[in-house]
Parts: structure tokens; C-alpha cells; sequence
């Protein structure tokens, strides 16, 4: 468990439903693995199909940032869309999402991406960065995910500068401020 002092509750550990992990158990971690859990028990989704926490780490203005995935679609050897998780608006989330999707992988960029606080949730088109669906019910289940695979865009990764931007726009939105100084 932690050693340093944070705002979140710490109930001791739980396991990881898709791993078997033993994790921190906390508020945001139980809503995380209902996450999970729905992907695989109402969506239809293998949990060898789902990649748990990958991290992408950034540095800028002194602020080391380990940005985390919550959960990495993958179908037939690609990375296809991210889940990110946050508590409270969607909105101030969708940005960072966008972000992550663009540079986690460096062969191409991710083609979806949802944002979802465990009770709403909103997927994006992370070329376009439009919305393509708003609610729980936009999550695709892995057949409606499939059936979209043809149509996916996968575009090569950005340039060096535009990633660049990319990651420092993830570093921003992602330094947790609640616990400086404490």
C-alpha cells in the first residue's frame, strides 16, 4: 500500500478482475474494475483482449507525469480503442483521452477512445476528435467493435512535434494537483 499521504480512502487490496494483480483498493479502483468487468461480462469482450494500465510517461516544466490507461482494446493484433477513467465531467477529460490515443502506440494512432467516470461515458474518433456516441450504451460491445474494425483509420503516428504536443497536452492534464505539498 502507498507509504505517502493521499485524499483517496484505502479499504487494504483487492484483486485485479482481468489480471489477479493485487491492488490498492480504493473508491476509483472498484469503479475501474466494474469497468472491467462489464466489458467482459456484458459486452463480450475476452479479457486476453484487454490490456490492464499501460502507462505513458511524460516529462515537461519539471512535472514527471505516469499517465495510465485503464484498459487497451485489442482485436485482431491491433490496438483499438482506449478506456480512460476519471471521476466527475467527461468533458475535462476528452482532451487528455484524445492525447493518450494519439501517442500510446508508435507504430500507428488509436482510432477510438472513451471517457467515462463509471456512470456516463462518452466515445470519440480520435482522428476527428469527434463524438460518436454519449452515454454508457456508446461503449461498442466487442461485436459492434469488430464490425467497425474495416472502417478504422489508422494513421501513422504524428510527427515528432505533434506527439510532442500531444504528450505535454497529457502531462498537463494528467499532474495530479490535488496532493502537492501535502
Amino acid at each position: 500500500m502507498a507509504d505517502h499521504p493521499s485524499h483517496h480512502l484505502v479499504y487494504g487490496t483487492l484483486n485485479d478482475y482481468l489480471t489477479g494483480e493485487e491492488l490498492v483498493d480504493t473508491d476509483d479502483e472498484r469503479i475501474r474494475q466494474q469497468i472491467s468487468r462489464m466489458m467482459v461480462e456484458e459486452l463480450g469482450y475476452d479479457r486476453n483482449e484487454l490490456k490492464p494500465r499501460l502507462i505513458i510517461e511524460t516529462l515537461f516544466t519539471r512535472n514527471f507525469v505516469k499517465s495510465t490507461i485503464e484498459l487497451t482494446v485489442e482485436l485482431d493484433g491491433k490496438q483499438v480503442m482506449i478506456v480512460r477513467y476519471g471521476p466527475g465531467s467527461l468533458v475535462s477529460r476528452e482532451r487528455s483521452a484524445l492525447a493518450a490515443a494519439r501517442v500510446l502506440n508508435n507504430e500507428y494512432r488509436i482510432p477510438l477512445a472513451v471517457v467515462t467516470n463509471g456512470r456516463d461515458a462518452t466515445l470519440l474518433d480520435t482522428v476527428t476528435a469527434e463524438e460518436l456516441g454519449h452515454g454508457m450504451g456508446a461503449i461498442p460491445d466487442r461485436m459492434t467493435l469488430a464490425g467497425m474494425l474495416p472502417s478504422l483509420i489508422f494513421l501513422p503516428p504524428q510527427d515528432d512535434e505533434k506527439r510532442l504536443r500531444e504528450k505535454r497536452i497529457l502531462n498537463a492534464f494528467d499532474l495530479e494537483r490535488c496532493c502537492i505539498g501535502i
